[in-house]
């Protein structure tokens, strides 16, 4: 189900995406509020789900982690056994950073925050390759990233 968000809720959203330190002082000037209603509407967005939690945006090249990977799978059967076991041992993998279950002709779509190179191919000979039901994996290495956002807005 939707959520139904004016213009105000939307510039909630967009001022904490940007940064969720603000004070509610802060905030309430910046979308025309005073601090009580804008803190109640903060409230009812994460009352409502709509807010999920608040996190820090961690650069991964600052950590280590500079090398990311999008690798694509091929599970041998498309059953509830072998999703399940896939996604389960894929949760223990700290190098997958996103995992998506796909539509088309691969099951699954992952990224990988890993040092370098050689960290990938450890981590792709040494685990994926052995989870169980894995038939056929396709890796790519992003040359820069052009866009990122946290969530659209409108």
């Amino acid at each position: 189900m939707q959520a139904s968000l004016d213009q105000i809720d939307k510039k909630i959203l967009a001022e904490l995406q940007r940064n969720a330190r603000l004070s509610h002082q802060e905030l309430s000037e910046r979308v025309g509020l005073t601090p009580t209603p804008c803190a109640r509407r903060i409230r009812n967005l994460e009352k409502t789900g709509i807010i999920a939690g608040y996190s820090a945006n961690i650069d991964e090249a600052s950590v280590g982690f500079a090398f990311s990977v999008f690798v694509s799978v091929r599970l041998d059967h498309q059953v509830d056994d072998r999703l399940l076991n896939f996604e389960r041992e894929i949760t223990l993998m700290p190098e997958v950073i996103d995992c998506w279950l796909m539509t088309g002709n691969r099951d699954y779509m992952l990224r990988l925050a890993v040092a370098d190179l050689n960290e990938f191919e450890r981590f792709l000979a040494g685990r994926l390759t052995k989870v169980e039901g894995v038939a056929s994996i396709e890796s790519s290495i992003p040359i820069r990233r052009v866009k990122q956002q946290m969530a659209r807005l409108v």
